[in-house]
């Protein structure tokens, strides 16, 4: 190796080090160690096809996969002979999915999904080519319900197709689905699909007391997952469905010996491996702990900034905070997602309080509205 490139090569890791210390507007966690199952990236792992069907070739790890669905599947409640799923390339790739089934099943069914949806829902809609209306969203992020329902009195003679936001991109506001279902009821319409974007908050809510139900003991026919909580050094996730939908969209495919069933043909093989890793050595308890963590940091940065009077919002259940937009060197230095006169930090495992008190520090510097990091008081959190 050239000293070009072991030079080029050293200089990107001090400055990927230096960039993930003061990681904070986006929902990664950082926190992550996989170096156990390094050895395997000398390995090809492909696992094109259907994740339940044994290809001809060998070089794929398909029974790690079934065992992350499986873990996954009893999260969200659905029974091992009624669901189907797969390990995606991210969020994007799994509302795709369930916007690909809804249209398959209901080809002039009609798409309704919040102002504040995933940019992947309307590119859903582009691509499928499905009728798509977009429904005002309440000042918090949450769907507006009483447009939601004009909307749908206006189309009743088509069915419909709801994306319903498990934790909003901007400011993780969650969609009721009891709402939408009494909403559904009350105009009587009974052809409908029902796809839970829960990139980031799906594996936040199974484990908080108290939180909204979203799972398939209610009537909801897919959920996308990112695993952008459980942490992942390459951007992967999980879609859920029902098994029976899933028959109206496979194919066999002879040279490959499985049936397509995904929407990408090669799929990457050593992400199952990873998130397998990750459910065997935190569990349910250790993701449970860590959920309730970020949960109580998002609450903890929100009093302080309340305390101040510094304009924040942080929606019930979230570890999305939303607060004035700050100036372009901390927008830089803590690379935080911006919109408008607002910007938002994530507090995801790597945040602790440590850190976050490093950044209340410098935004209230900033403001005027702390002199010296001396007058900086904590103060307790409240339970």
């Amino acid at each position: 190796m050239s000293n070009k490139v072991t030079k080029d090569l050293a200089d990107f890791l001090v400055q990927i080090e230096q960039r993930s210390q003061f990681h904070a507007g986006y929902p990664y966690n950082l926190s992550c160690d996989y170096s156990a199952i390094a050895h395997f990236f000398k390995y090809l792992l492909n696992n094109a096809g259907d994740p339940y069907i044994e290809p001809d070739f060998g070089l794929h790890s398909r029974k790690f996969e079934q065992e992350v669905l499986s873990f996954f599947a009893n999260l969200y409640k659905i029974p091992e002979d009624q669901f189907w799923g797969y390990v995606t390339a991210g969020g994007t790739e799994g509302n795709l999915y369930g916007m690909f089934l809804a249209r398959e099943i209901y080809p002039n069914g009609i798409l309704y999904s919040s102002q504040d949806s995933h940019y992947s829902i309307p590119k859903a809609a582009k691509l499928f080519r499905i009728q798509h209306n977009i429904v005002n969203s309440q000042i918090n992020g949450e769907m507006d319900y009483n447009h939601f329902e004009q909307l749908l009195s206006d189309n009743r003679s088509n069915p419909v197709i709801i994306n319903l936001n498990i934790g909003t991109t901007v400011k993780g506001a969650i969609d009721n689905l009891d709402k939408v279902l009494e909403i559904l009821e009350r105009n009587q319409i009974k052809d409908y699909y029902i796809h839970c974007d829960a990139a980031l908050s799906g594996l936040i809510l199974p484990f908080l007391d108290g939180a909204p139900q979203v799972n398939f003991q209610k009537p909801i026919d897919s959920i996308a997952i990112s695993a952008k909580f459980i942490g992942s050094p390459l951007p992967c996730g999980v879609v859920l469905t029902k098994k029976k939908w899933v028959k109206k969209v496979e194919t066999a495919i002879e040279y490959i010996g499985s049936t397509d069933t995904t929407i990408l043909g090669s799929r990457n093989g050593h992400t199952p491996l990873i998130l397998w890793y990750a459910v065997q050595t935190r569990g349910y308890d250790g993701l449970a702990r860590e959920a309730n963590i970020c949960i109580d940091n998002a609450q903890y940065l929100f009093q302080q900034l309340q305390i101040r009077e510094y304009p924040c919002i942080l929606n019930s259940f979230s570890n999305t905070l939303v607060f004035q937009k700050p100036s372009q060197m901390l927008i830089k230095k803590w690379q935080l997602a911006v919109f408008e006169d607002w910007a938002h930090i994530i507090i995801m495992q790597n945040i602790n309080q440590k850190k976050i008190d490093i950044f209340i520090n410098e935004l209230l510097q900033e403001e005027g509205l702390l002199d010296n990091v001396e007058d900086f008081q904590l103060q307790p959190v409240l339970h």
